[in-house]
């Protein structure tokens, strides 16, 4: 299938690591230009050095908790590129702990940190004659888990938010759909620090997946880019979840 993406202008937020790093790989070997962030500067120039192709990759330092940073680098990227089809609210603080700065980074980073991005580029899209925004949740989001709480509450606002987009500017040509993983294990991610640290918790969360495993970032990042594509040009307003039959409720 062609995905139509090459040439396409992309943004993705929190690109250096796990599922962020597999959406940007996904969408330079399609062909897009794509634009990504993180806070670190260190990381943001070791993923631009080991891009592959046949896209571009442009990096930036920005830390989407602070939404002035968010409109400088989204005005850069338009202002180089030209425009913007299709951005990726990835960026997650993972404050799973039931206190306040978990709260407190939850909100600032997860939600609003998204909030940010599309309020920046929205006019952008608009003005392109639509495109595509996804939002990155989590199965939390949709059924109370060990990761209840902050992180939980704060990815099924995501989706609520999110859907609330595809209605509002459905009749513009953009488009909005949430992605929302399962466990993923990648090297230096939150599964991998407990099979380390917390190995008892680790074997009950992976014995609840029927398929035997964890998702690797590459198999949440591939619907993420379809997603995003004008493949999925009549997909609007959904929450697709990616987890290998591991949430059991029926999605209505």
């Amino acid at each position: 299938m062609d995905l139509q993406l090459d040439g396409a202008r992309v943004l993705v937020t929190g690109g250096t690591k796990g599922i962020g790093a597999a959406i940007v790989a996904e969408f330079l070997a399609e062909g897009a230009d794509v634009a990504m962030c993180a806070r670190t500067a260190d990381d943001v120039e070791a993923a631009v050095a080991a891009a592959g192709g046949p896209g571009t990759l442009r990096g930036a330092v920005v830390d989407v908790a602070h939404r002035d940073e968010v409109f400088v680098w989204v005005d850069d990227v338009v202002a180089e590129l030209g425009g913007i089809d299709a951005v990726v609210a990835n960026v997650s603080a993972i404050a799973a702990a039931n206190d306040q700065e978990s709260w407190r980074l939850s909100l600032d980073v997860d939600l609003m940190g998204t909030v940010a991005l599309v309020d920046a580029s929205l006019p952008h899209l608009r003005r392109g004659g639509g495109g595509s925004i996804v939002t990155i949740g989590s199965v939390s989001g949709r059924e109370v888990d060990a990761f209840a709480g902050p992180y939980g509450t704060v990815k099924a606002a995501l989706v609520a938010y999110t859907q609330g987009l595809a209605h509002q500017f459905a009749a513009e040509g953009v488009r909005a759909n949430t992605v929302s993983p399962g466990n993923t294990y990648f090297e230096g991610g939150v599964w991998q620090l407990t099979e380390r640290n917390d190995p008892q918790f680790f074997a009950e969360a992976l014995a609840l997946n029927p398929t035997g495993r964890m998702a690797t970032p590459e198999e949440i990042a591939r619907p993420v880019v379809f997603l995003s594509s004008p493949a999925a040009s009549f997909v609007t307003g959904t929450n697709l979840v990616v987890d290998g039959a591991l949430t059991r409720g029926v999605q209505l």
